[in-house]
């Protein structure tokens, strides 16, 4: 029976006939998209007509109709979409890029895409018509890097899947996805977890902290403020560096930050104390970035700046990231503070799904009493002499 705008919507995986060829293709992720069956000189091809709700029913029956239109004229809507519209793997990565851009909630997905992307798969397919991409192709793209970089090689695999999957559905590409895993890269390559174990990042001792925390003290500059305000708040990089003035409360010592910016997609109150105040510098507008760049205005800076500081201090055994590991460490080594405390001040979902239903408070006060002990550990012989005023 031919589709409903109601069956369009709420078909479930598999495939779903309209008739005379038209096809709607639900994957389990719920992605749908229109392909049309056809036959020509004997043999079969499937066209895509784009991807639902850009694509309607009435959009897909039309356009199917000027397919059927053309086939019974003698001519080939694959193969003259082809010829009209030549694309490389480089070319239809940048346009799915761009599609998808949109509906990622920070620049920095986009930009861990294009920069994978061109590292690892553009010097050896990029300039290659997709049409022509085979498994060979991409198992010589990943090979260099699949002992080496794992967890990074696998993303890369998704990512060369994903594009093969668009120029599929722009009807650009035939056959099975040669990226795809399951049944097919899975018979060729290891599994990325038996590869290598995974690294933690290299952590500093929290019984060091003191001693690293005055050392830092004696730096200068956006970077090293913006460093000492990391450790201290046991925050992600990216969240420091993106932090503007119109996310601190310092009457109320909250640092609130919006969920758009959390690793995890949910708002996130991180209380301050006074020596994390000292680390903001002087106060600037509401909607300026806190650690702004000093080469680039408006942009925060770069994710490199407090590792390279760290380099500069001669500390190439420990990361950035790696005060977290130190923080909790301190906390579930030398504390009595309860575990769910500790977690929520790092902002760790709650993996069990029973308790997180009842997991409704954000421990907020016990947090404050917790990175005020935080801040003595790290900075002992401060004191509120040390607090700079900020207008």
């Amino acid at each position: 029976m031919p589709l409903s705008a109601r069956k369009v919507e709420t078909a479930e995986a598999g495939r779903h006939g309209d008739g005379r060829g038209l096809f709607l293709y639900v994957k389990a992720s719920g992605a749908r998209s229109w392909v049309l069956r056809y036959q020509v000189h004997g043999r079969r091809h499937d066209l895509g007509l784009g991807a639902y709700p850009d694509v309607t029913l009435a959009m897909a029956r039309e356009k199917a109709l000027e397919a059927r239109q053309l086939i019974a004229a003698g001519g080939d809507p694959i193969a003259i979409k082809r010829q009209a519209k030549p694309k490389t793997f480089q070319d239809a990565a940048l346009e799915l890029i761009e599609s998808k851009r949109p509906g990622w909630k920070s620049a920095k997905h986009a930009a861990q895409w294009t920069s994978t992307l061109e590292a690892y798969v553009y010097p050896r397919i990029g300039a290659m018509q997709i049409a022509n991409v085979t498994t060979a192709d991409v198992v010589g793209a990943l090979k260099p890097i699949w002992s080496q970089k794992p967890e990074t090689a696998n993303r890369v695999r998704q990512r060369v899947e994903a594009v093969l999957d668009y120029a599929s559905a722009l009807g650009i590409r035939e056959g099975d996805n040669p990226a795809r895993w399951r049944g097919h890269l899975d018979h060729l390559l290891p599994k990325p977890k038996k590869v290598k174990a995974v690294k933690h990042h290299p952590a500093l001792p929290h019984a060091e902290i003191a001693d690293f925390m005055a050392d830092l003290s004696n730096r200068t500059g956006v970077a090293a403020r913006a460093l000492g305000f990391t450790i201290l708040t046991a925050a992600r990089s990216g969240e420091t560096r993106g932090m503007t003035w119109a996310e601190i409360d310092l009457e109320n010592k909250i640092w609130t930050i919006p969920a758009q910016r959390m690793k995890a997609g949910k708002e996130h109150r991180v209380p301050l104390t006074a020596d994390m105040i000292t680390q903001l510098g002087p106060h600037r507008e509401h909607d300026n970035l806190v650690f702004e760049s000093q080469t680039k205005a408006g942009r925060p800076i770069s994710d490199m700046s407090m590792t390279a500081l760290l380099r500069r201090m001669g500390r190439n055994d420990i990361t950035v990231h790696g005060f977290r590991s130190t923080f909790r460490d301190w906390a579930g080594e030398t504390t009595g503070f309860a575990r769910e405390v500790i977690e929520a001040a790092l902002a760790h979902g709650i993996k069990d799904k029973s308790e997180a239903a009842y997991a409704r408070s954000d421990l907020f006060d016990k947090r404050r009493t917790l990175m005020e002990a935080w801040s003595q550990r790290a900075m002992p012989d401060n004191s509120a002499t040390n607090v700079v005023a900020l207008g």
